[in-house]
Order: C-alpha cells, then structure tokens, then sequence
C-alpha cells in the first residue's frame, strides 16, 4: 500500500468517525469539543475554535476550543460584521498567512502572545443560513492549502449538523414537556366538568363533554338550589387551548361563587358574571353563557341567554328557541339582560349545548348545523336523556365521518319525567 494511499484511507476513517460522533447521543457541548479536536488532527494544524452566532447580540459567541489557552480563548468579543466574518458568511473560505501584520485581525497582541501565524476561518451553514464558524490555527505562516480548505468546510458541515440535531433535539424535548402539561392539564380541566348528572326527583338529565384538544373553553355545571330547582349553567370561552381554559377554569369558579350568594336570583348572577369578565377579559375576548334554573315541582324554566346558542325546547307542538337575554359577557360592564320564564310540560326536553355540536363539518366542508340536530332530537324525543344524547352524537358522526373537528362539543339534555319512564315505542332507544 503506498502512503499516500494510507493516508487517504486514514482521513476517510477519521472523517467517517465525525459522522457518527454527530450521530451519537453526547450532548451539544461534547459533540463541539470531539469536533474542534478532531479538526485539529486530521488537518495537522496547532489550535481550533467554534463560533455559534447569536442573532440578538449580533456577535459569535465562542462555544468550544482546542489548543487555546483560557486568555486567547476570552480575549474580545468577535462580531458578525468583522470583515473575515462578513467574507466566510459569504462563503468564502478566509485564509490569514499572517496574523501579526494582517490589517483584518483585531486582536493582534493576543495572537502574537498565544503563538499563532496563519487562520483558516470556515462558515458553519444550515439551510444556506450561517450558524457559526469554524477556526484553525498554525504556528507557521502561509500553512493552508486547498486540501485544508476541503478537510475545514467537511469538519464545519458536521458542526452544522450536530448544533442543528441539538436544537431540534431541544425542541422535541420541550414539545414534549408542553404535551405532557397539556395532558395533564387536561385531566384537571375534565375534573371540573361534572361526568354524570345529578339526580333530581321528576328530572331526567344527561350530560357530554368531548374536547377537541386537551384542553379548551367549553363549560358546563349543575347547580343544586334546592327545593326541586336545578341550576344549569352551558358557557363557550372564545379561543382555544390553555388560555381558554384558565379563563375558563376561573368563570367556573366565579359562577359557584355568585351563585352560592344570589340562590336562584338569575338577573344578579349574571350581571355580577358580567362584570367580572369586562374585567378580565382582553380585546377580542368574551365569554357567552346560557344560565338557567329548572324548577321541577312548578315545572318552569327560567333563563337568561347571554349570546349563546339557544337552548331549544322540544314539545309535541313544535320546537322553540330560549333565546332571551343580551350580549355575551365581557363586552359592556353595564348592559341589560332579560329573564324569562316559560312553562314546562310532561315529557318535553331541554337541549343545552355550545357551537361545537353543530359546527362539526364533513370532508367537504358542510356544517352538521342547527337543522339536523333539530331533526334528529325529535326523532328521539321521547327517549331517555342519555338515550338522546347518544344519538345525537351517533348522527353527527354518520355525517361527519372520519374528519376532523376543530371546537369542543359539549351537551346537557334535561327532560320533564325520570328516565324509567321513557315510553318511546321505536327499536331506536337504546334506553337509560
């Protein structure tokens, strides 16, 4: 074998074994000090430094030598618009024969005292954007040739790949962190909101909560008054994610709190919720709610509608919309809502929900809309509330299909009578 082919088969080794020191798992900073070593031996030279850019200081900050002392090594700050930066940025590679008399050098009494003569500086690209560069370092004037060029820009590339692998690495890391707060933020979330329906003599509820995301805006509670009345309380916070859901999770608890202070005093309950999210929601941010409280021995119903979508009453004579109030909340802290009190009847239905449910859309971008959900709460209208519920869901889902749905859906459906009594005669119902 002759030498100079056993010198080239000892760079492909040692270039090979940069590819897999990037591969590995060490981290960020010992992937950068194997590199500037391993820089310094295949190319033969005294010293190595790398340089990462820092976009806000507008400098490069020095992330790993080899063969420098301490003092070289913190000598100056080096920034992006020094001229030897600005040429190797452009994809130049920058030699130096003489640091000591080269007009471009900024610090000269460092060079002079750590030794040094010649410079091969290398920009470290990612994406044909620099990220840093790379510097050798000989004792000897006039050292570098193209070859080194070569062995400089193959060592610089590895540099790019191992910083670029340590970000991305980085922010898979914290993507997950993210996710796992999400989840867990989520089961919190869901623990506020009631997973079965209280029982209430001469009521028949169900009640369905489906996040679209971990976390979201939709809300819904009961409220026990006593003396036969139910509060139900069905609320969508505009936006998504955590944001709604703290804005969410603290209307919740303000809603209990002014509830446990005005009883069944709807007007003042709502004002009062209405004041609070003037104060705490920001511009573009509302809250819209529905509140009612069922009286079951008087059989009424008495509401306030703040910008939601209408409760629908389902009798035999038709369907009506609860649609009395005013604005959402958060928008006016002194505006006017209306209370109004309609009579209940035997085995009529409450449908409570947020826009989700309707908003659903299929592959081709049609709405499930209010239509259909009309449709088909009175096709089961005589069934059990979960019964109902529960084809409600199976429905939309026919028609949806496999897409996916961007907005939480939650439901509440209050019927006059108990769910054992259900006399629907269809093969449908699947029952209580």
């Amino acid at each position: 074998m002759t030498q100079d082919k056993k010198q080239f088969e000892e760079l492909a080794e040692q270039i090979y074994q940069l590819t897999t020191l990037v591969a590995g798992r060490l981290s960020l900073q010992e992937v950068l000090d194997r590199l500037a070593e391993a820089a310094v031996k295949i190319v033969g030279v005294k010293a190595c430094s790398i340089r990462l850019l820092d976009e806000e200081a507008g400098d490069l900050k020095m992330r790993s030598t080899y063969g420098l002392s301490e003092a070289y090594r913190n000598k100056g700050v080096v920034s992006k618009d020094d001229p030897v930066i600005e040429a190797a940025f452009s994809g130049q590679a920058v030699i130096l024969d003489d640091m000591r008399v080269d007009g471009r050098v900024q610090y000269k009494e460092a060079t002079i005292e750590e030794g040094l003569v010649s410079q091969l500086t290398v920009a470290m690209m990612f994406r044909g954007e620099p990220i840093g560069v790379l510097r050798l370092y000989s004792p000897q004037p006039w050292r570098f040739g193209e070859d080194d060029i070569q062995l400089a820009r193959a060592v610089a590339s590895q540099c790019a790949v191992a910083i670029t692998n340590a970000r991305l690495y980085a922010e898979a890391l914290e993507g997950e962190r993210m996710a796992e707060q999400m989840r867990l933020a989520g089961l919190i979330q869901r623990k506020m909101i009631p997973q079965s329906a209280p029982q209430i003599e001469g009521l028949d509820i169900g009640c369905t909560y489906i996040p679209c995301f971990d976390v979201g805006g939709d809300l819904y509670d009961f409220l026990e008054l006593g003396e036969g009345k139910l509060g139900v309380a069905i609320a969508d916070v505009i936006g998504k994610g955590m944001p709604a859901a703290l804005m969410m999770s603290g209307f919740r608890s303000a809603l209990r709190a002014y509830v446990d202070i005005e009883g069944d005093n709807i007007a003042a309950v709502v004002n009062r919720l209405n004041r609070i999210a003037c104060r705490e929601c920001g511009p573009g941010e509302f809250i819209s709610l529905f509140y009612a409280v069922i009286d079951a021995r008087a059989r009424t119903i008495t509401y306030c509608n703040c910008g939601h979508e209408p409760t629908l009453l389902l009798g035999v004579d038709g369907t009506r919309d609860l649609d009395t109030g005013g604005f959402v909340l958060g928008i006016m802290p002194e505006a006017a809502y209306e209370i109004e009190t309609v009579e209940l009847k035997e085995h009529e239905s409450l449908i409570f929900y947020t826009d989700g449910l309707i908003d659903a859309a299929n592959f081709d971008r049609e709405l499930w809309g209010r239509e259909r959900l009309i449709h088909t709460a009175r096709r089961f209208m005589h069934c059990s509330a979960v019964s109902m519920i529960r084809h409600i869901l199976g429905y939309r889902r026919r028609f949806v299909g496999l897409a996916r749905q961007i907005d939480d859906t939650s439901m509440v459906v209050v019927r006059l009578g108990s769910a054992g009594d259900c006399p629907c005669p269809s093969e449908d119902c699947v029952g209580p």
